[in-house]
């Protein structure tokens, strides 16, 4: 079963696990289940996708019970009226404040803007040696993504030097290995945590928020961030 978070006669939202997709897709034919299916199933009625969440990323997925509001809602997502937080732990220390504006090339060729706000929230300092380094740095870290590109997190973060633990292509290969090895994780650490918007059918403010998942939890744990 699906963890739902938020339900109304217009929209609902899960906690979506990491590793599940959204939907099919041609480039992953290993996957068996989708988010769109079982959420379908369980609720017994059609669910339309109002955005997206890589495959690897966990946290708030939000769906539209008919084509009008998922019409409406890809509208907000698009013209930046929903406003999204992430949260991630990435390698090294990341300075407490700061914005990375990097445009971003899509799978067509078209360059567009792409903009992060992030706030570092925690940091960690492990005595296990990486490369010329005796120890290993993370942080723990608030994403505000402006615009909505694809893998945009996932980029800005690498763009600065300060990827996310278990990303790949985009992260640290050596850092993935030692997370694999070490503690047998190899789940991407970062998680959706919270959409807010304006509803666009009752104008109420709508705030939705999703826990941590497990493995996210035991990295905090290994990383003293309880």
């Amino acid at each position: 079963m699906l963890e739902i978070l938020h339900q109304d006669e217009h929209l609902v939202a899960i906690n979506k696990p990491h590793g599940l997709l959204v939907h099919k897709s041609p480039i992953a034919a290993d996957a068996s289940e989708f988010a769109v299916q079982m959420l379908r199933d369980q609720l017994g009625q059609r669910v339309f996708p109002a955005h997206r969440l890589d495959r690897k990323t966990g946290g708030v997925l939000l769906f539209a019970l008919s084509p009008d509001m998922n019409s409406k809602m890809q509208s907000m997502f698009e013209n930046r009226k929903v406003q999204k937080t992430y949260i991630a732990i990435v390698r090294g220390f990341l300075p407490e404040l700061g914005e990375i504006d990097y445009p971003l090339t899509n799978e067509n060729g078209l360059t567009q803007d792409a903009v992060t706000h992030y706030e570092r929230l925690a940091t960690a300092e492990l005595p296990v040696a990486f490369g010329k380094h005796p120890t290993s740095r993370y942080s723990l870290v608030k994403l505000l993504p402006e615009t909505g590109r694809h893998h945009q997190l996932r980029k800005h973060m690498a763009h600065i030097f300060h990827p996310i633990i278990g990303d790949r292509p985009h992260g640290c290969n050596k850092q993935n290995r030692l997370w694999l090895e070490k503690w047998g994780m190899n789940t991407m650490l970062l998680h959706a945590s919270m959409l807010k918007f304006t509803h666009p059918a009752t104008g109420e403010k709508v705030e939705i928020s999703a826990g941590l998942q497990s493995e996210f939890l035991r990295a905090k744990v290994i990383l003293g961030m309880t």
